[in-house]
């Protein structure tokens, strides 16, 4: 899976005199914890590999000199003297591949993005491309250098005044507060409790053998410890490397964030908007832990870790955690949360009836359970499983606990899916206390044979549904016979070899044929049949096995079936198990309640306890657009782009992991384990995607993987992403943690995503630290090839090209869109493509946003005396830079190439309504045409398939228009 290249972190031992740096942490290995860590690190030296542009690759040895004035390797050509790079004359380091360099280094695909950094040097901003061993080795020299050459003016200060850090003056203070003597040292015992008290993650015995490594090293007999032991333990223990790298990048090379740090960090890195300098300094109050820092209003690594593993820096979007989508149209355009056999928390086959069943699933936000009811004795009807009679629950029981829970978790409408295998006169007792109990909460209005669509979840909130079987409304009849509800037994019977295609028939009672209303079950034909002749407030159950055959053959058929009825999708029968189906496949065509075995933990229930996570968790989660517009064209089979969605780029970075658990029932391999991460991508068959991290051996507090991916998402509302640990074991993978979170959901930036356990509960303080950023697709991908596309331009431009639907009249209005959409493209592509420039020339990834790059552009348009170089000037309100005297060849290709983004801005801005004016009346133009299809089709002796084939067509057509209607086009992913 990876190349020769990408080496493994665990392998950084060297030979003669290289040094061994390991993050991992094990007790007995020392890690980063501050700059004079790195400067040491880089004092030893270390065998980096340097690139040049000819595409080759040589392995050096480099140091940085005790004096800290230059940086030197070997073997070389040159002399000793010209082998080296002073640090005065270095400009600036980049991390990553972004240099000239790097993206015409034809083995650069080879390189691990993450292990790559550049020093930029002299007046003309030369390269020296480098590649560490490791994302680690790498992060220490940038680090180290950055530190350096913001200090050049007095290098040493920071190694002669490390003990006097804002960071150890309060370790101090927490220890002098603890040493009640005064004597200076405290009793081990006593600090091993005061540093679990400082981190409550740390485990004991680490603690105490890292005391006793101290001592050891100071060959000290007592087990007494001293404040100066007391700070290096802590630090060494507390500190997280990915951290505290972090922190010295965004804090320009200080140990420590101020709030202009803190707010620019919060803009440009984490994606958050409005922030204010007082809300900067609001978040240190809370977080920083020295009373000092507090004041003076800095965060230093230790409030910097604890804000980062709060819930303010969570990876779930907040915005989500409360209703966020509009909840007023009709029931069929959204996705329900469905449970199957809620009666059950165990096996279908064997496990007896439980009430709390129906507690955990109501807990959960789910909207739509199920009560399977038989004949009890004394006239009381009763809810068992068939398999299992042994144990059963009074129906009273289980609608008192329902009507005690039904609106905890969310206000919006409860359906109760109603399998009657009663007789009549314990129907009649069901409906008394139903009545009794629900009250006019029960919702029992006729549907309008006038209206088109359900009601919406906003007008039924706190109503209760019953979905069941109709007696007809056009007699009087008290009593009938209809089709038994009881699917697993139409299954069986459907099944078995005598089965001859008639469904078994029970006796229905009026009253409770009057419960039922807008959830009227039917028995599904085809779509041909129920488009023409079934009632919007008719809803179809299909089994899993069915279903999927009918995805499989139909899938454009049943995503419009769902635009206006709902589909109920209930797990096969062979699954005696009570395994769960994979619901994704279901909600690509857009089946609204696809019923879940709650009870049985997995992949499957993560996906769907995922999924439902959002929009406040009320159990209702908008469809796209794309499948509920009454006009529009998907496939649950798409394996490209979707017409009319813009596909974006995920860029995901696994940096660290915190506190992995050993997986339960694990083999006997001692306390340690060998973990990785694989991100599973699910949505439609396009965006499905599985990638993994390397194995980090035998580390489960802080194993650090540092290894970024990225996946392009053609259907964003539809795709979610799941990570998983699992610890890489010869016998079988084990299970450590998951979370599962929507695409829509994820926050951009540094985050920490909360692991969930196999039963799906949250783990205290078990956590993955990722980097998460969401580009256009045309503003990711690798970087030769960027550049590549940049060059050709137009040649390997994808254009969404309209069908022709074989209807002259039609087909004439949706030629003249044809040149307003390449238009459209043309701008949204070249503007692109001069943001990528500005990127690259500032040494920018294409995941960086704007505002980064224009921080990083200012800062490399400054005189040696730190004197702009260039004027801002607002021409037409868009602003311009314009140089002040003679500038530099390197600013003036920034300058160049800033002056190309804004006029490409510009002409998008001017032109767009012009363009998107030309784009909707095409659309609206073809709309006329809409309800004369058919009769046009006739006409043209269009008929059966040809006719599909053209009503296909016309749909794509107008999904692809309707873009327009948003300016979604304009979308440059910036």
């Amino acid at each position: 899976m990876f190349s020769n290249l990408n080496w493994d972190p665990s392998n950084q031992k060297c030979g003669g005199r290289k040094k061994t740096v390991s993050f991992s942490s094990m007790p007995s290995e020392k890690k980063i914890s501050s700059a004079s860590d790195c400067i040491s690190f880089m004092q030893a030296g270390c065998e980096l590999k340097k690139v040049r542009p000819n595409s080759r690759i040589y392995n050096r040895f480099f140091t940085l000199d005790t004096d800290l004035q230059a940086l030197r390797w070997e073997p070389s050509k040159k002399d000793l003297e010209k082998a080296k790079l002073d640090i005065s004359a270095i400009k600036e380091i980049r991390l990553g591949k972004n240099t000239e360099t790097f993206r015409n280094n034809g083995l650069a695909d080879q390189i691990c993005e993450d292990c790559a950094f550049s020093i930029l040097h002299g007046e003309n901003y030369e390269s020296l491309d480098l590649v560490a061993n490791s994302a680690d080795v790498a992060n220490i020299w940038v680090s180290g250098l950055r530190y350096l050459v913001s200090r050049s003016k007095q290098p040493l200060d920071f190694i002669e005044g490390n003990q006097n850090t804002p960071r150890f003056m309060w370790l101090k203070t927490v220890f002098e507060a603890a040493d009640v003597d005064g004597n200076g040292i405290m009793l081990e015992d006593t600090s091993v409790e005061l540093i679990k008290q400082l981190n409550p993650t740390l485990k004991e015995s680490k603690i105490r053998l890292k005391f006793k490594e101290i001592q050891k090293s100071k060959e000290k007999l007592t087990t007494r410890v001293t404040e100066e032991e007391f700070c290096e333990a802590f630090c060494e223990l507390c500190t997280r490397p990915e951290v505290y790298f972090l922190l010295v990048q965004i804090s320009k090379n200080k140990e420590y964030l101020d709030a202009n740090d803190l707010m620019l960090f919060l803009e440009a890195e984490q994606g958050v908007t409005h922030i204010t300098e007082d809300m900067c300094l609001d978040i240190i109050r809370r977080y920083e832990l020295s009373e000092e820092g507090r004041q003076k209003g800095f965060l230093a690594i230790d409030g910097f870790t604890q804000y980062l593993l709060s819930p303010e820096c969570d990876v779930f979007d907040p915005e989500q955690k409360n209703i966020a989508q509009d909840m007023t149209q009709p029931l069929s355009h959204y996705y329900i949360n469905a449970s199957h056999n809620t009666y059950l928390i165990e096996d279908q086959f064997r496990g007896p009836a439980d009430i709390n069943g129906y507690v955990r699933a109501l807990k959960m936000g789910c909207r739509s359970i199920e009560l399977d009811v038989s004949d009890g004795s004394d006239n009381e009807p009763i809810l068992c499983n068939r398999n299992n009679m042994t144990t059963h629950l009074s129906f009273l029981s289980v609608i008192e606990v329902i009507n005690k829970f039904a609106f905890v978790a969310s206000e919006y409408p409860l359906i109760l899916c109603l399998g009657n295998h009663c007789s009549v006169p314990q129907q009649k007792v069901m409906v008394q206390q139903m009545k009794k109990i629900f009250g006019n909460k029960l919702y029992t209005e006729a549907p309008l044979p006038s209206e088109s669509y359900l009601p919406s979840p906003e007008k039924l909130k706190r109503m209760i549904i019953v979905k069941g079987k109709k007696l007809p409304s056009d007699t009087d009849i008290l009593e009938g016979e209809v089709t038994d509800e009881d699917e697993e037994a139409e299954m069986s019977r459907r099944m078995s070899v005598d089965y001859n295609g008639e469904q078994k028939q029970v006796w229905l009672c009026r009253e409770l044929s009057d419960l039922v209303s807008i959830c009227q079950s039917v028995q599904y034909r085809d779509f041909e049949l129920s488009m023409k002749s079934q009632n919007y407030w008719e809803i179809c159950s299909f089994s899993e096995t069915e279903a999927s055959r009918i995805a499989n053959e139909y899938p454009e058929d049943f995503v419009n079936y769902n635009k206006k009825f709902l589909s109920r999708i209930y797990p096969s029968a062979m699954r005696i198990d009570s395994s769960n189906l994979n619901p994704q496949d279901f909600w690509n065509c857009g089946c609204q309640i696809v019923a879940m075995n709650f009870q049985t933990p997995g992949p499957m229930m993560d996906l769907h306890t995922g999924w439902f996570l959002q929009n406040g968790g009320c159990g209702y989660v908008l469809r796209p657009s794309i499948m509920r517009d009454e006009v529009s064209y998907f496939s649950a089979n798409t394996k490209g782009i979707v017409p009319g969605v813009s596909p974006l780029a995920l860029h995901i970075k696994i940096i660290s992991g915190q506190n992995f658990p050993k997986p339960k029932g694990a083999c006997a391999k001692g306390d340690v384990i060998d973990p990785y991460v694989c991100i599973e991508i699910h949505g439609i068959p396009a965006d499905c995607s599985e990638q993994r991290t390397k194995t980090v051996q035998q580390n489960s507090d802080n194993p650090i993987f540092d290894e970024t991916f990225e996946f392009q998402v053609n259907l964003p509302e539809l795709a979610m992403i799941r990570f998983v640990v699992l610890d890489d074991d010869y016998i079988g993978d084990e299970f450590i943690g998951q979370y599962t979170i929507p695409f829509e959901c994820l926050q951009p930036g540094y985050r920490h995503v909360p692991l969930r356990s196999f039963v799906g509960d949250i783990m205290e303080h078990v956590t993955l630290f990722v980097h998460i950023a969401i580009t256009n697709r045309s503003g990711g991908g690798k970087a030769q090839k960027r550049s590549l596309s940049v060059r050709m331009g137009k040649k390997v431009r994808e254009y969404t090209m309209l069908r022709n639907i074989g209807l002259k009249t039609i087909d004439d209005i949706f030629k003249i869109a044809v040149h307003p959409l390449r238009e459209a493209i043309d701008m949204r592509e070249n503007m692109q493509n001069a943001i990528v420039s500005v990127k690259e020339l500032c040494g920018l990834p294409p995941i960086a946003s704007l505002k980064q790059c224009l921080l990083t552009l200012s800062s490399r348009l400054i005189t040696g005396d730190n004197s702009p170089s260039v004027s801002l000037v607002m021409k037409d309100s868009f602003p311009y830079l314009e140089p002040l005297g003679a500038i530099p060849d390197v600013q003036k290709k920034m300058l160049a190439a800033y002056d190309l983004m804004i006029q490409e801005s510009r002409f998008l801005i001017e032109m767009a309504d012009t363009v998107q004016e030309k784009i909707v009346q095409c659309q609206k133009a073809g709309m006329e045409f809409h309800e004369e299809l058919h009769n046009l089709g006739a006409k043209e002796g269009l008929k059966g398939r040809k006719l599909n084939k053209a009503t296909e067509s016309f749909a794509w057509n107008i999904t692809v228009l309707k873009r327009a209607e948003k300016h979604q086009w304009l979308d440059t992913g910036i």
